[in-house]
């Protein structure tokens, strides 16, 4: 296992967090902005997020995916400057475990974050998505 003193703090996770969701929420705007733009109502715009939820779901698991598996940053990693990487090698865990990663991720957000929590308590600061994919974030 990876020497402690490399975990990236709660802190830089948060930010990262963040700023990956906001970059993905971005994404999604701009491929529906002309119909985003035309909803009038709370509840078009309730219906319109019901109908483009697995959009929104692809689009995480596409983003999560590709840049963890690429060179274990996303746009929030990087800004943060903390990456994740094998828990046993220290090295990149490609695509494969990537795409477990993000998929975890998603059923971790859908049960209101539960699967975020251990990530306050471990000393590896492991979510279940990091866990399951076994990987650990650090400062890059």
């Amino acid at each position: 296992m990876l020497d402690e003193g490399r975990i990236a703090p709660i802190g830089k996770r948060i930010l990262s967090f963040v700023i990956d969701d906001v970059t993905v929420s971005l994404l999604f705007v701009i491929i529906f902005l002309d119909r985003i733009q035309a909803l009038a109502t709370p509840q078009e715009v309730q219906l319109f997020l019901q109908a483009n939820v697995w959009v929104l779901i692809l689009l995480k698991i596409l983003y999560h995916t590709f840049f963890i598996g690429y060179n274990g940053m996303t746009l929030g990693k990087y800004f943060a400057r903390i990456r994740a990487v094998d828990i046993d090698s220290g090295e990149l865990i490609g695509y494969p475990r990537a795409f477990l990663r993000a998929t975890v991720r998603i059923v971790d957000e859908m049960f209101f974050y539960l699967g975020f929590l251990p990530a306050f308590f471990l000393p590896s600061r492991q979510t279940i998505h990091d866990r399951v994919s076994r990987c650990v974030v650090v400062d890059a």
